[in-house]
């Protein structure tokens, strides 16, 4: 039986989905070590990222092909702006860090150069790189979830809402349904047009570990 593209595109990505898992950074979260001024930098950060993600979201469901998929892209957007961007906010708020400090963040050069492709792939490629290359983010921060949730033990983890999010269940539908309209979006095309689809996965796909790592140096522009 022949594999779905989307099964293609996990294994093609193997390496670098299981060097996310094993980072210090997401190792840290799932077993509550991970220091906590690591985390704060993350949270800023990605806060940054989900906004920029929600712009994203915003144009698929502006070029979505049918009105089921454009309904499914609004639940996603809902689903970043209000679920995952609140589970910030309420990590800020015991940081006693305020929201407009959040939005006022500088974004560090992996935030900014993660943001800007996706924005380019949405602006400049068809709609099935754009589907491909926002798959990346949903799908391994649930692949993720599942994996630490399945690890934890009694012992209280300051991150135990991080893993509650995005190991749940309602999350991983969301995720299922990027992976089932990218499969459909992949029927029958052409070769060349599938390896533009896969770059797109690949690049944001490298671009979640560097995420990873940008927080556990706490990145910063050098001049």
């Amino acid at each position: 039986m022949a594999l779905r593209f989307t099964e293609h595109l996990r294994r093609s990505v193997d390496g670098i989905w299981e060097a996310q898992y094993q980072h210090p950074f997401v190792r840290g979260i799932g077993d509550g070590t991970l220091d906590l001024e690591r985390f704060k930098f993350w949270l800023r950060q990605d806060y940054l990222f989900l906004i920029e993600y929600a712009r994203l979201l915003s144009l698929a469901a502006a070029r979505s092909p049918d009105l089921e998929t454009m309904t499914w892209f609004v639940t996603l957007l809902r689903e970043t702006v209000i679920t995952e961007m609140n589970l910030h906010r309420d990590y800020a708020a015991d940081f006693d860090i305020r929201h407009e400090e959040l939005e006022r963040e500088l974004p560090a050069p992996t935030t900014r150069a993660y943001t800007d492709f996706l924005l380019r792939v949405a602006a400049m490629g068809d709609f099935g790189e754009l589907t491909a290359g926002l798959s990346p983010c949903m799908w391994g921060f649930s692949e993720i979830g599942q994996r630490l949730a399945m690890q934890q033990t009694t012992r209280v983890n300051r991150y135990a809402k991080w893993i509650a999010l995005y190991s749940s269940r309602e999350f991983a539908e969301l995720a299922q349904w990027c992976c089932n309209l990218l499969d459909r979006l992949a029927a029958d095309l052409p070769e060349r047009e599938l390896q533009r689809l896969e770059a797109a996965f690949l690049i944001s796909s490298r671009y979640e570990w560097q995420f990873w790592e940008m927080a556990w140096k706490m990145e910063r522009w050098q001049v």
